[in-house]
């Protein structure tokens, strides 16, 4: 009884490899399509940030220059001039190693 387990383990085990180098086979043809996915999303985005620069002037424009504490508005573009930079520099590199860069503010009220 126990040979017999262990050959059904065996021939279980052997099928268990051949689903994952199936798997495997499948999903590594299907990561091409997922990078060029995701270049199609980043560059979405960058057109995305582009799109807000209007936003951000016209609530910039709105603003009240006599408020004790306003909203930093060139803060904001700075970042997200970063943001795309980074962006447009993966999308325009080849794979490296990563690479250094200055931290956001991130707050931006005065």
């Amino acid at each position: 009884m126990l040979a017999m387990n262990l050959g059904a383990s065996t021939s279980m085990q052997k099928k268990i490899r051949a689903l994952c180098l199936c798997g495997i086979a499948l999903f590594g043809s299907s990561a091409l399509a997922d990078l060029d996915s995701e270049r199609s999303a980043l560059a979405k985005l960058t057109h995305e940030i582009d799109a807000l620069t209007p936003l951000i002037q016209a609530a910039e424009a709105q603003a009240d220059p006599d408020l004790r504490i306003r909203f930093r508005y060139e803060w904001l573009r700075q970042d997200l001039a970063r943001v795309r930079q980074g962006i447009s520099e993966h999308l325009n590199a080849p794979e490296s190693e990563p690479r250094r860069f200055p931290p956001l503010r991130g707050d931006y009220r005065r």
